[in-house]
C-alpha cells in the first residue's frame, strides 16, 4: 500500500508538472511603427459609435486605439508552428499558441518584440487530471406570487421575487418614466451563454434584435451558445422579460456577448481575452461592461495574484478594465465570492480604480456571508456598491426561472439599473454616473469594506443628476418677473415655484406649472410669468420645485434650481381685488404632521375668509373660518383626523373664490 501511495503520488507529480508546461504566450511589442493606421482618420478602426463617445465626453483618441501593427502580427502568425489566437492594441501585444521552442526563439529575435512570457498550459485535458467548472451554480426553483398588489401602477408586472429585488434601489421609477435601457449597449464578458436563443427570458431580446454581436475569444468563433451558462444566467438578470415572473433591470438595452473565459481551467491567457473584449467592445461603441469573472490564483501556481498585488495597477485585466473607463465605458465587476483564504479578498480586475466593483446582499439588504471583502491592497473603497446576489432570479438551463447566488449576479443587476439612470442623462460622462450611484449609496456617509458606498437608491441618484442638468434664468421688466428654465421630465411630473421677495425670509408658492405630454424623459424648456407689484427694491428670489414623483405613497419632490433677480425700484401695488394673483398654497406638502400651514396671499382684506377642505372624491370634510387683512396670513389647519390620501382646500371670500391647494396627506 505504502509503495503504490508513493507511486500514485510521483505519477501526480509527473502530471502536474507537464500540464504547467506553457503552450500559450504572451508576446509584448516594442512599438506600432510602420502602422497603417493614423489618429487622424479613427473611423479606420472606431465604429462612429464608438467616436461619437469620445467626442461627446472631451475624450483624445491617443496611441493605444491604434490597432497593432498588421505587419508585426503577420511575421509572428508566419513563424512555423505558430497559432495567433488574440491581438490587443491597448496592451500592444499577441497572445499566441505553440509547443515548439524553436518557435518561440524566432519570436524572440524579431526586432519588435519586447518579451515573450508563459500565459497557459497545454490546452488540451491531460488523462488524471480533473477539470473543474469553476462557474458551476446552484440554481433553486422557486415560484412567484405574480405582480405585488401594492405595484399595479408599475409599467412592468415584474413578479413578486424580481419586484423585490427592483424595489430594494427604487428601481422601478426608471422603468416608469420610460428610462428601460433604449439604446444603451451593453457588452457582457463571461464563460458562455448557454442557449440564450431558445430560453424563456430572452424571447424579447430574440425577436427584436437586441444582441448586436457575438464572439468567443477562446475558441475564437462567433457562436456562444454551446458553452458555460454563467454568463447566459447574468445576462438574464438585465434582459429578462417574462411578465408576472421575471423582468431584468434593463430588458430594452441591446447586447455585446463575449466568451473570454474558459470554465475548465484558470490561466493568466483569460486575462489578456477579457483586455480583447473590452477592446472590442469599445470599438463598437458600448456603453457598459458587465463583468461576473475574476483572478486570484491560477493553476500555475507562480502566476498568481497575491492580495498585496491586488492594487490596480499590476494584473493585465485591471489595466485592460481600467482603459476601458478610460475610454469612456462604465465598468462594473463582481468583487468575487469567498471560496478560501486566498479570495477572502477581492479579485481583479475589480481593484481597478474606476471599475465599479460590486458585492452581494439579499432583498433586505443584509451582505452576503461569501461576498468578498475589500479594500484593495492600496487601500481603496472596495467593493464601491451592492446589489441583490442572494437567491438572485435568474434563467436557468432547463427553461424554468430560478434563483442563484453570488456577486456574480449583484454585478449585473447593478449594470442594468446603471444603464437605465445612464440613459437618461447622455450629457454627463460615465464617472459623473458612477460618483452619483456612489452618492446614492446606503452608506455613503460611512462606506465600509463590505457593500462599499452601500447600496444605490436610483430615485435618489436620478434627483442628483437631474439637479445637475437643470438650469434656469430670469429677468424682469414693468414688474414682471419671467423665469425660464430647462429640466427632463414626463407628464405625470410637475413643477411648482416659490418666490422670496425683498424682505422676506421665506419662500412662498406663486405657482404650478405642468410639464408637456410625454412618458419618456425628455428635455424640456418652460417659462413662467409672476408680476411683483408691490415689491420693495432689493433681490427676488424664485426656486423651481421639480416632483417628480406625484404617487402619494412615494411622494418625492426636489429643488432643481434658483434665479436672484435685482429689482432697482419699488413697484406699485393696487386695491383691486382680482388683478393681482390671489395665492394659495400649503406647507409642508405633502406631510405626515398633525397640522399643516394654508398661507392665503391677498392684495386686499378678507373680512369672512372660509377654508373648506375636500377629498379626493368631491366630499367635504372639514370647514374652518376666519378672517386676514391685506398681504398674506397664515392658518394653522389640524389634519390629524384626515386619513391618507390627496385633498384639496378651497379658499373663499364670502362666495368668491380667492384660489385652491392641493395638499397631500401621507
Amino acid at each position: 500500500m505504502k509503495k503504490l501511495f508513493a507511486l500514485s503520488v510521483l505519477h501526480l507529480l509527473l502530471v502536474v508538472c507537464t500540464e504547467a508546461q506553457y503552450s500559450r504566450y504572451l508576446v509584448k511589442l516594442k512599438n506600432k511603427g510602420g502602422t497603417p493606421f493614423t489618429i487622424a482618420n479613427p473611423s479606420a478602426y472606431l465604429s462612429p459609435r464608438a467616436i461619437e463617445r469620445r467626442t461627446r465626453y472631451g475624450i483624445n483618441i491617443d496611441s493605444t486605439d491604434l490597432p497593432v501593427t498588421p505587419d508585426y502580427v503577420n511575421q509572428i502568425r508566419n513563424i512555423p508552428n505558430v497559432t495567433v489566437l488574440n491581438v490587443s492594441k491597448w496592451l500592444n501585444s499577441v497572445s499566441i499558441q505553440t509547443t515548439d521552442d524553436n518557435a518561440i526563439t524566432a519570436i524572440n529575435n524579431l526586432p519588435f518584440v519586447q518579451t515573450v512570457s508563459g500565459l497557459a498550459a497545454r490546452p488540451a485535458e491531460t488523462p488524471g487530471i480533473s477539470f473543474r467548472n469553476k462557474f458551476e451554480t446552484s440554481i433553486q426553483p422557486i415560484t412567484d406570487a405574480g405582480r405585488p398588489s401594492q405595484v399595479l401602477a408599475d409599467y412592468y408586472n415584474y413578479g413578486t421575487n424580481a419586484y423585490n429585488e427592483i424595489h430594494l434601489h427604487n428601481g422601478e421609477f426608471l422603468h416608469n418614466i420610460g428610462l428601460r435601457g433604449q439604446g444603451m449597449h451593453i457588452t457582457m464578458q463571461d464563460g458562455g451563454f448557454f442557449n440564450y436563443t431558445t430560453l424563456d427570458a430572452f424571447d424579447s431580446v430574440n425577436l427584436n434584435g437586441q444582441v448586436l454581436s457575438t464572439w468567443d475569444f477562446v475558441a475564437r468563433h462567433a457562436s456562444v451558445v454551446e458553452d458555460n451558462a454563467h454568463g447566459m444566467q447574468c445576462f438574464s438578470t438585465i434582459a429578462a422579460n417574462i411578465p408576472g415572473q421575471f423582468v431584468g433591470k434593463a430588458p430594452k438595452a441591446s447586447f455585446h456577448l463575449f466568451r473570454t473565459e474558459d470554465v475548465a481551467s484558470e490561466h493568466l491567457i483569460e486575462e489578456h481575452n477579457w483586455v480583447c473584449g473590452a477592446e472590442r467592445a469599445d470599438s463598437l461603441g458600448t456603453d457598459l461592461i458587465s463583468s461576473s469573472v475574476g483572478y486570484t490564483s491560477f493553476d500555475i501556481p507562480g502566476n498568481d495574484h497575491p492580495y498585496s498585488d491586488r492594487n490596480g495597477n499590476i494584473a493585465l485585466v485591471t489595466i485592460g478594465a481600467d482603459l476601458a473607463a478610460k475610454k469612456g465605458i462604465l465598468v462594473f465587476n463582481a468583487v468575487g465570492n469567498i471560496i478560501d483564504a486566498s479570495t477572502q479578498f477581492l479579485s481583479v480586475p475589480a481593484d481597478g480604480d474606476s471599475v465599479v466593483a460590486v458585492g452581494s446582499v439579499n432583498t433586505s439588504g443584509i451582505v452576503a456571508s461569501n461576498s468578498s471583502f475589500g479594500p484593495s491592497s492600496d487601500g481603496q473603497i472596495k467593493p464601491d456598491l451592492a446589489s441583490v446576489g442572494v437567491s438572485a432570479v435568474v434563467q436557468s438551463t432547463n427553461n424554468t426561472i430560478g434563483a442563484a447566488s453570488g456577486t456574480s449576479f449583484a454585478c449585473p443587476n447593478m449594470a442594468g439599473l446603471a444603464s437605465c439612470l445612464w440613459q437618461g442623462f447622455p450629457e454627463f460622462n460615465n464617472m459623473k454616473i458612477l460618483d452619483a450611484l456612489r452618492r446614492a449609496g446606503s452608506k455613503f456617509n460611512n462606506p465600509d469594506d463590505r457593500v462599499g458606498y452601500g447600496i444605490p437608491d436610483m430615485k435618489k441618484a436620478f434627483g442628483s443628476l437631474l439637479t445637475d442638468f437643470a438650469s434656469s434664468s430670469g429677468t424682469i421688466s414693468n414688474c414682471n418677473a419671467t423665469i425660464n428654465w430647462t429640466s427632463k421630465d414626463v407628464a405625470a411630473m410637475k413643477y411648482e415655484i416659490e418666490r422670496k421677495l425683498p424682505g422676506e425670509s421665506v419662500f412662498t408658492k406663486v405657482g404650478d406649472v405642468n410639464p408637456q405630454a410625454g412618458n419618456l424623459l425628455t428635455n424640456h424648456t418652460y417659462q413662467f410669468n409672476n408680476p411683483v407689484n408691490g415689491a420693495g427694491p432689493g433681490t427676488i428670489s424664485y426656486r423651481i420645485r421639480q416632483v417628480v414623483d406625484t404617487t402619494s405613497s412615494s411622494f418625492t419632490a426636489l429643488y432643481i434650481d434658483t434665479v436672484e433677480i435685482s429689482l432697482s425700484i419699488a413697484c406699485p401695488g393696487t386695491n383691486n381685488p382680482g388683478i393681482l394673483q390671489n395665492l394659495v398654497m400649503v406647507q409642508p406638502n405633502p406631510s405626515r404632521a398633525t397640522s399643516v400651514i394654508v398661507s392665503v396671499e391677498t392684495d386686499y382684506p378678507v373680512a369672512n375668509m372660509t377654508l373648506l377642505v375636500y377629498d379626493s372624491k368631491g366630499s367635504r370634510v372639514m370647514q374652518l373660518n376666519d378672517s386676514k387683512g391685506v398681504g398674506k396670513a397664515l392658518i394653522d389647519l389640524p389634519v390629524a383626523g384626515l386619513a391618507a390620501g390627496t385633498y384639496y382646500i378651497r379658499v373663499l371670500n364670502n362666495q368668491q373664490l380667492i384660489g385652491v391647494a392641493e395638499m397631500i396627506r401621507l
